[in-house]
């Protein structure tokens, strides 16, 4: 009987506003996906374990980074997000892998992607690229990120249907995100780190009702849909609200899978609204 009542309210709870993006992605789910999708996840498995044993950084965009000293970060192994690479001082550290979670297309049209992409190539120097599959046949088709090596994360699941607290397994289809630190986290974990540090992780603009990065966007200026220009949010309470719901959750997700398999998750942001990791400052691990 608890069961049923489960599913019923489920069910019910996809008709509300919020709940219609989760039921397009169940729906979607139920499809096999073709081999030219699942073919480039396979070449994960070779990475798998790559790192086992070390520490890397995910060097969010927030801006408190701005009072971070990024040039420590020289020498160890970084990763970065999205827009990552205008970070001032990037050229100095430059990270090992770089992610970008699946696109919101609206704003942002294929043209305005094919530029992005080619100003993201031109900065990243060697890094590898973690991409969504949805953004494969672009690559493809249009010749992108030529000499990088790029994988694909098919990012299609729920957090909230996983039946247990196993890495997650980059090879198969994986949970799709909210914010990116999520996406490069699942990353960190499939490789192996067993310290994994985040830095400029803010996600506070809920307080401020301010959308901010720690530097000025290049390609990518004026294409967010949840912000103006200016910062000032395009999204309701309610919405943002539901929003920030599921990143928390896939945030304690992510938490509960690291304590199952002895991984340390710090957050060395400056502020911020974070609060699921244990916070350690970030200038703690450069300090003999």
């Amino acid at each position: 009987m608890a069961a049923a009542l489960r599913r019923v309210l489920t069910f019910a709870s996809m008709l509300l506003p919020h709940g219609v993006h989760e039921l397009k992605r169940r729906i979607n789910a139920r499809y096999r996906f073709p081999i030219e999708v699942t073919r480039p996840l396979e070449a994960n498995r070779k990475i798998s374990g790559r790192h086992a044993g070390e520490r890397c950084f995910i060097l969010g965009n927030g801006p408190s980074v701005k009072g971070v000293d990024l040039s420590l970060l020289e020498g160890q192994t970084v990763i970065t997000v999205s827009n990552g690479y205008l970070h001032s001082g990037f050229d100095k550290f430059r990270s090992r892998y770089h992610c970008v979670p699946q696109i919101t297309y609206g704003l942002m049209t294929s043209q305005d992607v094919i530029r992005w992409f080619e100003e993201m190539h031109s900065h990243l120097g060697t890094a590898e690229l973690f991409l969504s599959s949805t953004e494969a046949e672009l690559v493809r088709k249009h010749d992108l990120f030529a000499g990088r090596t790029v994988r694909y994360l098919l990012l299609t699941d729920s957090f909230d249907d996983r039946p247990s607290n196993e890495i997650i397994d980059i090879s198969q289809a994986v949970p799709g995100v909210e914010s990116v630190p999520v996406m490069a986290l699942m990353i960190a974990m499939y490789l192996g780190f067993k310290e994994i540090v985040l830095i400029g992780v803010d996600h506070d603009h809920f307080l401020s009702s301010h959308y901010q990065y720690a530097f000025d966007l290049k390609a990518q200026k004026g294409k967010d849909i949840t912000a103006n220009s200016d910062g000032t949010l395009r999204t309701n309470r309610h919405d943002d609200f539901q929003s920030l719901a599921r990143l928390w959750r896939q945030y304690r997700a992510i938490s509960n899978i690291a304590k199952e398999n002895d991984i340390r998750i710090f957050n060395s942001t400056p502020g911020g609204a974070l609060d699921e990791f244990e916070r350690l400052p970030f200038q703690a691990w450069f300090e003999k």
